[in-house]
């Protein structure tokens, strides 16, 4: 194992036994302990859940937070729902994934170029996190994006919330973001010295469902960021 995945494998135990926010800790393990019927036999997560991917990945994709019954039951992200597999399945259809189907952590899935995590990393309820739990998680993906910076050359923003947390980002690398507003396939170069951020809607079911979000808006957003890659 290089230093990078130790560091990774550090981070990441780190953040599996986090507890900084009462309400989120409640919550997961209250989800946890109930479960879904169609998932009773499973034993659910329940934990805060760390990045996955490509340590040397040159994209880092960030999300929104766990699914109360996706990743806070598998324990890896986008895993074992309908984001999940609407996100993979696009993933496997750009080459950034080996297979289209995420079901659980010991399932074969290997991603290429490519990381994930999310600004949020314990299921929250209705899927909202208030500013101050989106602020206790920042420094750890703060730290991810780090720990990745020698290779990584762009960032995929999966909804507006982790729109708005790579905005802070580049605020904090010293780059003015006023000018940089959310839509879907908005691509930005905020700064030449930084990597650059392209934008889509979150692969929720309420967005895949409604037709807000298609496989073909989606296809085009990894194409996009594919496209930008350099050697």
């Amino acid at each position: 194992m290089s230093d990078l995945e130790d560091s990774l494998a550090s981070l990441s135990e780190r953040i599996i036994t986090c507890r900084r926010c009462p309400r989120l800790v409640s919550w997961r393990e209250a989800v946890a302990e109930k479960k879904k019927r169609a998932y009773k036999d499973w034993e659910y997560w329940g934990k805060p859940v760390p990045g996955f991917g490509d340590p040397h990945a040159r994209i880092f994709v960030v999300g929104l937070a766990p699914g109360a019954h996706g990743a806070n039951r598998t324990g890896r992200n986008f895993t074992g729902d309908a984001s999940g597999d609407f996100l993979y399945a696009a993933l496997y259809r750009a080459g950034f994934a080996n297979q289209p189907l995420s079901h659980h952590r010991e399932d074969g899935l290997q991603l290429n170029d490519l990381y994930i995590a999310a600004a949020v990393r314990c299921a929250p309820p209705d899927n909202k996190p208030t500013p101050q739990e989106i602020a206790a998680c920042h420094p750890y993906l703060e730290e991810e994006i780090g720990l990745l910076r020698p290779h990584l050359q762009g960032f995929v923003a999966l909804g507006r919330i982790a729109f708005d947390w790579l905005l802070a980002w580049y605020r904090q690398q010293g780059v003015s973001s006023n000018h940089l507003v959310f839509q879907h396939a908005a691509f930005y170069q905020p700064d030449v010295n930084l990597p650059w951020l392209l934008a889509s809607y979150h692969p929720s079911r309420q967005n895949t469902q409604t037709g807000r979000l298609t496989p073909a808006m989606f296809d085009r957003i990894w194409e996009m960021a594919r496209s930008m890659l350099q050697e």
